[in-house]
Protein backbone atom coordinates (compact mmCIF):
# COMPACT_ATOMS: atom_id res chain seq x y z
CA UNK A 1 0.00 0.00 0.00
CA UNK A 2 1.48 3.39 -0.94
CA UNK A 3 2.11 5.83 1.93
CA UNK A 4 -0.61 8.34 2.74
CA UNK A 5 -0.04 11.94 1.68
CA UNK A 6 -1.01 14.49 4.31
CA UNK A 7 -2.41 17.67 2.78
CA UNK A 8 -4.85 20.49 3.58
CA UNK A 9 -8.52 19.62 3.39
CA UNK A 10 -10.13 21.64 0.61
CA UNK A 11 -13.78 22.59 0.30
CA UNK A 12 -13.97 20.08 -2.56
CA UNK A 13 -12.83 17.31 -0.15
CA UNK A 14 -15.66 17.82 2.33
CA UNK A 15 -18.19 15.45 0.76
CA UNK A 16 -15.69 12.60 0.42
CA UNK A 17 -14.34 13.16 3.93
CA UNK A 18 -17.90 13.18 5.27
CA UNK A 19 -18.67 9.89 3.51
CA UNK A 20 -15.52 8.30 4.93
CA UNK A 21 -16.36 9.38 8.49
CA UNK A 22 -20.05 8.45 8.23
CA UNK A 23 -19.31 5.15 6.52
CA UNK A 24 -17.42 3.95 9.58
CA UNK A 25 -20.10 4.86 12.09
CA UNK A 26 -18.72 8.15 13.43
CA UNK A 27 -21.80 10.22 12.60
CA UNK A 28 -22.53 13.09 10.25
CA UNK A 29 -19.72 15.65 10.28
CA UNK A 30 -20.40 17.55 7.06
CA UNK A 31 -21.34 20.95 8.51
CA UNK A 32 -18.36 20.91 10.84
CA UNK A 33 -15.88 19.88 8.14
CA UNK A 34 -17.35 22.46 5.76
CA UNK A 35 -16.73 25.17 8.36
CA UNK A 36 -13.21 23.91 9.06
CA UNK A 37 -12.36 23.86 5.36
CA UNK A 38 -13.41 27.49 4.89
CA UNK A 39 -12.30 29.15 8.14
CA UNK A 40 -8.93 30.87 8.39
CA UNK A 41 -8.89 29.90 12.09
CA UNK A 42 -8.99 26.17 11.33
CA UNK A 43 -6.27 23.82 10.13
CA UNK A 44 -8.03 20.85 8.48
CA UNK A 45 -5.95 18.02 7.03
CA UNK A 46 -6.70 14.82 5.17
CA UNK A 47 -4.65 11.72 4.52
CA UNK A 48 -4.86 10.87 0.83
CA UNK A 49 -3.93 7.49 -0.67
CA UNK A 50 -4.02 7.63 -4.47
CA UNK A 51 -6.95 10.06 -4.42
CA UNK A 52 -8.88 8.30 -1.66
CA UNK A 53 -9.37 10.12 1.65
CA UNK A 54 -8.57 7.66 4.43
CA UNK A 55 -8.20 9.96 7.46
CA UNK A 56 -9.00 13.46 8.71
CA UNK A 57 -7.81 15.81 11.44
CA UNK A 58 -8.62 19.39 12.38
CA UNK A 59 -6.84 22.03 14.42
CA UNK A 60 -8.54 25.23 15.57
CA UNK A 61 -6.70 28.43 16.45
CA UNK A 62 -8.41 30.14 19.39
CA UNK A 63 -5.88 32.87 20.09
CA UNK A 64 -3.36 31.46 22.60
CA UNK A 65 -5.02 28.04 22.56
CA UNK A 66 -4.97 25.51 19.75
CA UNK A 67 -7.45 22.65 19.70
CA UNK A 68 -6.73 19.27 18.11
CA UNK A 69 -9.61 17.00 17.11
CA UNK A 70 -11.65 15.14 14.50
CA UNK A 71 -8.86 12.57 14.13
CA UNK A 72 -10.64 9.85 12.15
CA UNK A 73 -8.68 7.02 10.49
CA UNK A 74 -10.41 4.44 8.30
CA UNK A 75 -10.11 0.97 9.86
CA UNK A 76 -8.04 -0.43 6.99
CA UNK A 77 -5.37 2.21 7.56
CA UNK A 78 -4.99 1.96 11.32
CA UNK A 79 -1.94 0.60 13.06
CA UNK A 80 0.41 2.45 10.71
CA UNK A 81 0.96 5.60 12.76
CA UNK A 82 -1.35 7.67 10.58
CA UNK A 83 -3.30 9.16 13.49
CA UNK A 84 -0.04 10.21 15.14
CA UNK A 85 1.25 11.75 11.90
CA UNK A 86 -1.95 13.79 11.54
CA UNK A 87 -1.83 14.89 15.18
CA UNK A 88 1.79 16.00 14.97
CA UNK A 89 1.21 17.82 11.67
CA UNK A 90 -1.70 19.74 13.20
CA UNK A 91 0.35 20.57 16.31
CA UNK A 92 3.16 21.96 14.14
CA UNK A 93 0.72 24.24 12.35
CA UNK A 94 -0.94 25.40 15.56
CA UNK A 95 2.39 26.22 17.18
CA UNK A 96 3.49 28.07 14.04
CA UNK A 97 0.30 30.15 14.36
CA UNK A 98 1.34 31.22 17.87
CA UNK A 99 -0.71 28.83 20.01
CA UNK A 100 1.07 28.43 23.36
CA UNK A 101 -1.38 25.90 24.81
CA UNK A 102 -2.70 22.83 23.04
CA UNK A 103 -6.02 21.25 24.04
CA UNK A 104 -7.79 18.06 23.07
CA UNK A 105 -10.47 15.72 24.35
CA UNK A 106 -9.27 12.15 24.22
CA UNK A 107 -10.89 8.76 23.91
CA UNK A 108 -9.61 6.06 26.23
CA UNK A 109 -7.68 4.55 23.32
CA UNK A 110 -6.27 7.87 22.17
CA UNK A 111 -5.19 8.97 25.64
CA UNK A 112 -2.18 6.65 25.64
CA UNK A 113 -1.01 8.02 22.29
CA UNK A 114 -1.34 11.62 23.42
CA UNK A 115 0.51 10.94 26.66
CA UNK A 116 3.44 9.65 24.63
CA UNK A 117 3.77 13.01 22.88
CA UNK A 118 3.57 15.14 26.00
CA UNK A 119 -0.14 15.68 26.74
CA UNK A 120 -1.34 15.39 30.33
CA UNK A 121 -4.85 15.10 31.76
CA UNK A 122 -5.99 18.49 33.05
CA UNK A 123 -9.59 17.68 33.98
CA UNK A 124 -12.61 15.80 32.58
CA UNK A 125 -15.69 16.82 30.66
CA UNK A 126 -18.99 15.40 31.91
CA UNK A 127 -21.70 15.32 29.26
CA UNK A 128 -25.16 15.24 30.82
CA UNK A 129 -28.56 14.92 29.17
CA UNK A 130 -32.19 15.53 30.09
CA UNK A 131 -35.54 15.31 28.39
CA UNK A 132 -37.14 18.55 27.24
CA UNK A 133 -39.93 20.30 29.05
CA UNK A 134 -43.45 21.46 28.19
CA UNK A 135 -44.18 25.20 27.99
CA UNK A 136 -43.97 27.01 31.31
CA UNK A 137 -47.75 27.32 31.51
CA UNK A 138 -48.10 23.54 31.75
CA UNK A 139 -47.32 21.36 34.72
CA UNK A 140 -44.07 19.42 34.68
CA UNK A 141 -44.57 15.77 33.64
CA UNK A 142 -44.04 12.91 36.04
CA UNK A 143 -40.38 12.39 36.86
CA UNK A 144 -39.40 16.03 36.26
CA UNK A 145 -38.48 17.95 39.44
CA UNK A 146 -41.11 20.50 40.32
CA UNK A 147 -38.60 23.06 41.64
CA UNK A 148 -37.04 23.92 38.28
CA UNK A 149 -35.27 27.25 37.87
CA UNK A 150 -37.28 29.51 35.62
CA UNK A 151 -36.00 31.00 32.37
CA UNK A 152 -36.70 34.63 33.29
CA UNK A 153 -34.23 36.97 31.63
CA UNK A 154 -33.33 34.57 28.82
CA UNK A 155 -33.96 36.12 25.42
CA UNK A 156 -32.83 36.01 21.81
CA UNK A 157 -29.40 37.38 20.95
CA UNK A 158 -29.25 40.90 19.55
CA UNK A 159 -26.44 42.48 17.53
CA UNK A 160 -25.72 44.84 20.40
CA UNK A 161 -24.91 41.86 22.65
CA UNK A 162 -21.82 40.85 20.68
CA UNK A 163 -19.17 42.67 22.70
CA UNK A 164 -20.56 41.39 26.01
CA UNK A 165 -20.73 37.83 24.67
CA UNK A 166 -17.14 37.99 23.43
CA UNK A 167 -15.98 39.31 26.82
CA UNK A 168 -17.83 36.57 28.71
CA UNK A 169 -16.35 33.95 26.44
CA UNK A 170 -12.79 35.19 26.98
CA UNK A 171 -13.32 35.23 30.75
CA UNK A 172 -14.62 31.67 30.79
CA UNK A 173 -12.34 29.94 28.29
CA UNK A 174 -9.18 32.05 28.32
CA UNK A 175 -9.36 31.73 24.53
CA UNK A 176 -10.38 33.84 21.54
CA UNK A 177 -13.34 32.11 19.89
CA UNK A 178 -14.53 35.26 18.17
CA UNK A 179 -14.25 33.62 14.74
CA UNK A 180 -17.02 31.16 15.66
CA UNK A 181 -19.11 33.51 17.78
CA UNK A 182 -19.26 36.16 15.05
CA UNK A 183 -20.12 33.49 12.49
CA UNK A 184 -22.86 31.71 14.40
CA UNK A 185 -24.47 34.11 16.89
CA UNK A 186 -27.85 35.32 15.64
CA UNK A 187 -31.38 35.79 16.93
CA UNK A 188 -32.22 32.30 15.63
CA UNK A 189 -29.18 30.44 16.95
CA UNK A 190 -28.26 32.16 20.22
CA UNK A 191 -29.84 33.06 23.54
CA UNK A 192 -28.48 35.28 26.29
CA UNK A 193 -29.25 35.53 29.99
CA UNK A 194 -29.74 39.07 31.24
CA UNK A 195 -29.30 39.59 34.98
CA UNK A 196 -31.39 41.81 37.25
CA UNK A 197 -28.83 44.60 36.77
CA UNK A 198 -29.35 44.47 33.00
CA UNK A 199 -25.93 43.03 32.21
CA UNK A 200 -25.44 39.76 30.34
CA UNK A 201 -24.39 36.94 32.61
CA UNK A 202 -24.57 34.02 30.19
CA UNK A 203 -25.17 32.83 26.63
CA UNK A 204 -25.66 29.75 24.47
CA UNK A 205 -24.81 29.60 20.76
CA UNK A 206 -25.77 26.73 18.49
CA UNK A 207 -23.58 25.89 15.50
CA UNK A 208 -25.06 24.26 12.36
CA UNK A 209 -23.69 20.87 13.38
CA UNK A 210 -25.34 20.95 16.82
CA UNK A 211 -23.58 21.44 20.10
CA UNK A 212 -24.30 24.41 22.29
CA UNK A 213 -21.35 26.60 23.31
CA UNK A 214 -22.48 27.90 26.69
CA UNK A 215 -20.76 30.28 29.08
CA UNK A 216 -22.37 31.55 32.28
CA UNK A 217 -20.94 33.67 35.05
CA UNK A 218 -23.04 31.92 37.73
CA UNK A 219 -24.79 28.60 38.15
CA UNK A 220 -28.12 30.43 38.38
CA UNK A 221 -27.57 32.00 34.94
CA UNK A 222 -26.55 28.65 33.48
CA UNK A 223 -29.60 26.88 34.85
CA UNK A 224 -31.89 29.57 33.45
CA UNK A 225 -30.37 28.93 30.03
CA UNK A 226 -30.70 25.16 30.43
CA UNK A 227 -34.37 25.52 31.38
CA UNK A 228 -35.00 27.75 28.36
CA UNK A 229 -33.33 25.17 26.11
CA UNK A 230 -35.40 22.34 27.60
CA UNK A 231 -38.63 24.27 27.08
CA UNK A 232 -37.63 25.01 23.48
CA UNK A 233 -36.87 21.30 22.90
CA UNK A 234 -40.27 20.17 24.21
CA UNK A 235 -41.11 16.89 25.96
CA UNK A 236 -40.05 14.83 22.92
CA UNK A 237 -36.63 16.47 22.70
CA UNK A 238 -33.35 16.08 24.50
CA UNK A 239 -30.85 18.65 25.78
CA UNK A 240 -27.18 18.06 26.54
CA UNK A 241 -24.68 20.13 28.46
CA UNK A 242 -20.93 19.71 28.89
CA UNK A 243 -19.54 20.59 32.32
CA UNK A 244 -16.04 20.16 33.69
CA UNK A 245 -15.15 18.27 36.87
CA UNK A 246 -13.99 21.60 38.33
CA UNK A 247 -17.63 22.73 38.46
CA UNK A 248 -18.83 20.69 41.44
CA UNK A 249 -21.72 23.04 42.17
CA UNK A 250 -22.92 22.90 38.57
CA UNK A 251 -22.79 19.12 38.41
CA UNK A 252 -24.78 18.83 41.64
CA UNK A 253 -27.43 21.33 40.59
CA UNK A 254 -27.84 19.80 37.14
CA UNK A 255 -28.38 16.44 38.79
CA UNK A 256 -31.02 17.98 41.05
CA UNK A 257 -33.10 19.09 38.04
CA UNK A 258 -32.93 15.77 36.23
CA UNK A 259 -29.82 15.77 34.03
CA UNK A 260 -27.97 12.46 33.93
CA UNK A 261 -24.44 11.56 32.90
CA UNK A 262 -24.13 10.22 29.34
CA UNK A 263 -20.35 9.99 29.00
CA UNK A 264 -17.14 11.62 30.09
CA UNK A 265 -13.70 12.14 28.60
CA UNK A 266 -10.40 13.68 29.68
CA UNK A 267 -9.33 17.15 28.62
CA UNK A 268 -5.59 17.00 27.93
CA UNK A 269 -3.04 19.78 27.46
CA UNK A 270 0.62 20.64 27.23
CA UNK A 271 1.98 24.19 27.23
CA UNK A 272 1.21 27.36 29.15
CA UNK A 273 -1.65 27.44 31.64
CA UNK A 274 -4.68 29.33 30.34
CA UNK A 275 -6.22 32.15 32.35
CA UNK A 276 -9.65 30.51 32.33
CA UNK A 277 -12.58 29.83 34.64
CA UNK A 278 -13.75 26.25 34.03
CA UNK A 279 -16.79 26.71 36.30
CA UNK A 280 -18.16 29.14 33.68
CA UNK A 281 -18.17 26.50 30.90
CA UNK A 282 -21.48 24.66 30.43
CA UNK A 283 -21.37 23.52 26.80
CA UNK A 284 -19.14 23.32 23.73
CA UNK A 285 -19.25 24.03 20.01
CA UNK A 286 -17.57 20.64 19.66
CA UNK A 287 -14.47 18.88 20.94
CA UNK A 288 -12.22 20.10 18.15
CA UNK A 289 -12.96 23.78 18.83
CA UNK A 290 -13.95 24.05 22.48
Amino acid sequence: MPPALLRPMLATDVDRATEMVLGHGWGVRRDWLAYAATSDRCVPLVADVEGQIVATGVGTINGPAGWVGSIFVAPGHRGQGLGLRLTEAIIDRLESAGCRTLVLVATDEGRRLYERIGFEVQTRYRILQAVGLPPAVQAAPEGIPAALPDAAGVRAFRDGDLDAVLALDRDGTGEDRGHAIRRFASADSARVSQGADGRLDGFVIRAPWGGGATIARTADAALRIVTARRRAAGPDGRVRVGVLDDNAEGLARLGDVGLRLMWSAPRMIPGDALAWRPEMIWGQFNHAMG
